[in-house]
């Protein structure tokens, strides 16, 4: 049987993009995630046409496809900033964030949605990153805005799925926006998946407020924090407080088929491990 599940995990791609293929190989993965510049830096130079086509080389021949490649765009962008020259550095960082995928070939960006740094409302700071998306998209084309729900933590918008459909409802154009819903981050901001009934709640829950059209990948990562504690802090499958449960219900989920399934799980000397593992939880 061949299975509609792609595991992977988020990959180093030091060196060179081109270099995450063979480090996602080397671990067994059928999907992965990437930096497609440094995380930590605003600038970066242009993606040259000779690291473009090896990336695209090494690609086709891993055999990995690019709708099951979720890169990562920096942590310093904030969409929904409450100060206008951040926000409009924020939003520039993003439009170039989003061109990078498209010259690689890949269809998806995730990011995290934006902090309002208590210095405005949780409405009017929602109301910047739908913008912002908005002028991202439209001086872009074919790259999604994937929105990844976060724990809560701080000031953080987009832990509850009411916060990610607020987002949506205002992105105008509605075939290029979906979510990235992360196990850790579904769990300490208070969503439960540990038990049959509970996994099934939630997930009935997100289906209602988001809807699973929207769903174009998933961070797979068990939590150090307990339920609802608002902590982002990923642990080892089956080490943490969720368990391994929620994670054999997901494999054997098919709404969760033909999208990255990413391990940003803490100990990278086990992902080949522990993507084996996933794929053992198949029915």
């Amino acid at each position: 049987m061949s299975s509609k599940k792609f595991v992977g995990a988020h990959v180093s791609a030091s060196g060179g993009v081109f270099n995450a293929v063979a480090n996602a190989q080397k671990i067994g993965a059928r999907a992965f995630a990437l930096f497609t510049k440094n995380q930590k830096r605003w600038e970066a130079k242009p993606l040259d046409t000779l690291t473009i086509d090896k990336f695209k080389k090494a690609l086709d021949e891993s055999g990995i496809l690019p709708c099951h490649i979720l890169p990562h765009d920096s942590y310093l962008i904030n969409l929904g900033h409450p100060d206008e020259q951040k926000l409009i550095k924020s939003r520039m960082a993003f439009i170039d964030e989003l061109e990078r995928c498209g010259q690689l070939g890949l269809d998806r960006l995730n990011f995290h949605p934006g902090s309002h740094l208590r210095e405005i409302s949780e409405d009017e700071c929602i109301e910047k990153i739908s913008e912002s998306i908005n002028i991202a998209l439209d001086k872009t084309s074919g790259v999604k805005a994937v929105i990844e729900n976060t724990a809560g933590q701080g000031s953080n918008l987009g832990y509850k799925f009411e916060q990610l459909a607020q987002i949506i409802d205002k992105v105008e154009d509605k075939s290029r926006v979906g979510v990235c819903i992360d196990t850790c981050h579904m769990f300490v901001a208070g969503y439960d998946i540990r038990t049959r009934e509970t996994y099934d709640k939630t997930w009935d829950s997100f289906s209602d407020i988001v809807g699973f059209e929207y769903l174009m990948g998933m961070h797979i990562n068990d939590s150090k924090p307990p339920l609802g504690s608002k902590k982002d802090r990923h642990h080892s499958l089956g080490e943490g407080e969720i368990g391994l449960d929620a994670f054999k219900y997901i494999m054997n989920d098919d709404r969760m088929d033909n999208i990255p399934l990413i391990l940003e799980t803490i100990d990278d000397s086990i992902w080949k491990q522990e993507i084996e593992l996933l794929y053992s939880f198949q029915v």
